[in-house]
């Protein structure tokens, strides 16, 4: 079954205006299910954690339904290996700490020059406090792949820990990330994967994927500002948290550090029920083989709407690739090739002509459309195009709920802009 566009967009009360937008890489309109459940908390339920009376029970049930459902989300083996925090970066700088206290002066550690600074900034700040080396493996600035030669090489050390992204936010680069664990885990380093961008795009599986860390934000997946990590249950146990000390020591409330974004966390499980109810209405086509795959209840139906939305969003990603490629002067960065499709989500970035990429992203917002600009704090990327000092370049991302139609006018306005 092909998605209904105006059925989904009618989930998400931010589209009803005369807009466009392709600014969703820095993070999606909010599903109805997401805000509804932050509404209703705020009003029936708002209380802080573990009182004696209804309302603090209610709402510790609620962040205990947030915990089971992003287990489903991801895979997980269980709700004590989620972890939830502020958002990514946050949550990456906290674990870090307590990942880097096993670390001794003369270890190794890998990052890469094609992820987010969120998964490379925490990591080398924390080898700096512990005198460990840091190996930077490099991406092929023509297509924006990983190199996994110079990956092999940099694994070759024996390091700590690896660093990498599921897909690259900049140039919407999928990395081979279980290929890439395996040769990590094989040289004997633990993974912590960015899936950050990745997560409105397509399903995961912590559990095939074998990951030891995986952490992703949901305001980039139709939900509030929050972020949340998935951690193997033996590895978070023998963790030292840095936490007050009335705090538990129990999973996952020794890493939930202070009165968390309850309201927040209750928008998160909004919206995993956005992916289930897209699993129920747009999915069927997909149910055989995954069941077959082991999934069921909630785990079946929010595979089947990732699966879904991740092959319309393939048609996107195809009109996206040949719009940009008609505008005249326009340099597109990262995979351009057709026919490898599969290795990208739909996120391009580009430069147009010698124009500043804030003033293309002007123009296109008078005329309604919304794109990022700079380097998106992917400041690997722009450093290593040689872009940093250039105004870095234009982003624009499509999710499930942009249209054909929308693709047709962001290439009649980049035709207009070309032309001047």
């Amino acid at each position: 079954m092909t998605l209904d566009l105006s059925a989904i967009r009618s989930q998400f009360p931010g589209l009803d205006r005369p807009a466009i937008f392709f600014d969703n890489p820095g993070g999606t309109q909010i599903s109805r299910q997401s805000l509804n459940r932050i509404t209703q908390y705020l009003v029936e339920n708002n209380a802080n954690h573990e009182g004696a009376f209804a309302t603090s029970i209610a709402s510790d049930a609620i962040l205990d339904d947030a915990h089971r459902a992003m287990a489903d989300f991801y895979n997980a083996a269980s709700p004590q290996e989620i972890v939830f925090g502020a958002n990514m970066t946050t949550l990456t700088l906290h674990v870090s700490r307590s990942i880097s206290r096993a670390w001794n002066p003369g270890d190794e550690i890998v990052v890469t020059r094609l992820d987010h600074d969120a998964n490379v900034s925490p990591w080398v700040l924390a080898a700096q406090d512990r005198g460990v080396k840091v190996h930077y493996v490099d991406f092929d600035v023509e297509d924006g792949t990983l190199k996994l030669d110079d990956l092999q090489k940099a694994l070759e050390r024996k390091p700590r820990l690896l660093a990498v992204g599921y897909a690259s936010n900049s140039l919407g680069t999928i990395n081979p990330v279980g290929k890439i664990i395996e040769m990590a885990h094989a040289a004997g380093a633990l993974v912590y994967v960015d899936a950050v961008q990745y997560a409105a795009h397509g399903p995961i599986d912590v559990q095939k994927l074998d990951c030891d860390f995986l952490v992703s934000s949901s305001y980039k997946y139709f939900g509030p500002h929050a972020g949340i990590l998935y951690g193997k249950r033996e590895l978070l146990e023998d963790l030292f948290a840095y936490k007050v000390r009335p705090a538990t020591n129990q999973l996952p409330g020794k890493f939930e550090t202070g009165t968390q974004n309850q309201e927040g966390i209750a928008g998160v499980l909004g919206a995993v029920e956005y992916f289930e109810w897209l699993g129920k209405e747009f999915g069927d086509e997909h149910a055989e083989g995954l069941a077959e795959g082991g999934y069921s209840g909630r785990r079946l139906e929010l595979k089947k709407g990732l699966t879904a939305l991740h092959a319309y969003e393939f048609e996107l990603n195809r009109a996206l690739l040949k719009a940009l490629q008609e505008i005249p002067g326009l340099q597109l960065y990262g995979q351009s090739d057709v026919l490898k499709l599969e290795q990208r989500v739909a996120t391009f970035s580009f430069r147009l002509n010698d124009m500043k990429p804030r003033l293309v992203a002007e123009k296109l917002a008078e005329n309604g459309i919304y794109v990022w600009d700079g380097n998106y704090y992917a400041i690997g990327v722009t450093e290593r195009l040689n872009l940093e000092d250039k105004g870095g370049m234009v982003r624009v991302g499509a999710v499930h709920y942009n249209t054909l139609a929308e693709v047709e006018k962001l290439k009649e306005a980049l035709l207009k802009i070309s032309a001047g």
